[in-house]
């Protein structure tokens, strides 16, 4: 089998690429690749904290790899970054990174260009299927998620901190993708077939960052 990791979000997405392979009998997923922003010790873009990204990683039983990024990284910063986390996992056994990407071509490309010369193969487990399909397939398989961060250019601020479920699907614009794929919204996903059991947190404040982003702040509940 081949080792893999999964370019991890902690969002619907990854959590959808890492159960596609999971469920293979060519792939054995060995780590959880995720970019943090040092000083704000949150998850890049998504905004949520360090903290319950490891309760993630524990209740799935794999291994969190972090790449520490500043704020306001430049992109050859956060290429270097990424370069050498995956020259480390080369060496530790990896043979491939997945992505939970869907159908952004530059995107796509901008990743398999970044991998060129690491010796690790990108995977794209989810590419090109239907997005409205592929959301209402991860709340029927059971898997839960919440608004984490709203573009306010797609979405209104009520949208934050809702739970990802039908209703929700029900109330999105025609303009928006049912995945957030164009950068619409993103997800924390804390409980599903995957899980060992259910991450636990409290919904915070919902702040506005760069006059665009809304944030709904997500702490960790400590439990028992």
């Amino acid at each position: 089998m081949k080792r893999v990791a999964v370019a991890w979000s902690g969002g619907k997405d990854s959590a959808l690429a890492l159960y596609r392979l999971k469920g293979s009998k060519e792939y054995k997923v060995d780590a959880l690749l995720t970019t943090i922003t040092e000083g704000y010790d949150r998850v890049s873009m998504h905004g949520v904290r360090t903290a319950l990204l490891e309760k993630q990683a524990e209740s799935l039983g794999i291994e969190l790899t972090r790449v520490l990024i500043p704020k306001d990284c430049s992109n050859r910063r956060y290429d270097e970054e990424m370069r050498g986390a995956l020259e480390e996992l080369a060496a530790g056994g990896i043979t491939a990174v997945a992505f939970g990407d869907l159908f952004l071509e530059e995107v796509r490309r901008y990743r398999e260009e970044r991998m060129e010369g690491t010796g690790l193969e990108p995977l794209f487990p989810l590419w090109g299927e239907d997005t409205d399909r592929l959301v209402r397939s991860f709340i029927d398989l059971g898997f839960k998620a919440i608004l984490t961060c709203v573009d306010s250019k797609s979405l209104d601020k009520g949208f934050v901190g809702r739970n990802l479920d039908r209703e929700l699907l029900a109330d999105l614009p025609a303009s928006v993708d049912p995945c957030g794929e164009n950068g619409e919204f993103h997800t924390f996903a804390y409980d599903g077939p995957m899980f060992q059991r259910s991450i636990a947190f409290d919904k915070g404040e919902v702040v506005l960052r760069a006059d665009r982003f809304y944030f709904c702040d997500l702490i960790p509940r400590e439990t028992t």
